[in-house]
């Protein structure tokens, strides 16, 4: 027979994986394991059998019941394919950051948090402040002054 310890520390170590390995399935795993280890220390269980069954029960229970609902707060969302674009459109004209100096018309801003990469006519610094004029794909092409077409 397995002492309930053993269940709960497996429960503890791979609710703890979870963050490290953002599968969003150990810590299922882990709570059909701190579950059977309650049972097992209130002596509501005890063969070693009905261990496994209750953890495989719960595991799979958990799982199907919340994985879904949990995915999303550690998974984040996405852009949709067709939604790139308009993302895009909608930087233009938009303040950013110079994060790395440019050197040879390259160089990288941070817009809304994220470093883009970037290119730009004008020799920009870093911490200078530039403008969106147009991208191409994934590439931003910016000034230091906003276009006033």
């Amino acid at each position: 027979m397995t002492p309930p310890l053993v269940w709960i520390i497996l429960g503890l170590f791979l609710i703890l994986t979870e963050l490290v390995a953002t599968s969003i399935i150990a810590v299922f795993l882990g709570i059909g394991a701190l579950v059977t280890g309650s049972l097992l220390y209130l002596e509501v269980i005890t063969t070693p059998a009905v261990q496994l069954l209750t953890f495989s029960a719960v595991s799979l229970l958990s799982l199907l019941v919340a994985r879904r609902r949990l995915k999303t707060f550690f998974v984040g969302s996405t852009i949709e394919k067709n939604q790139h674009s308009d993302f895009l459109q909608q930087a233009l004209g938009q303040r950013v950051k110079v994060v790395t100096s440019f050197e040879q018309g390259a160089g990288r801003v941070e817009l809304n948090g994220v470093q883009w990469s970037a290119y730009s006519e004008e020799a920009l610094q870093k911490g200078d402040t530039a403008w969106v004029i147009y991208n191409e794909g994934i590439e931003l092409h910016v000034a230091s002054q906003p276009n006033t077409l």
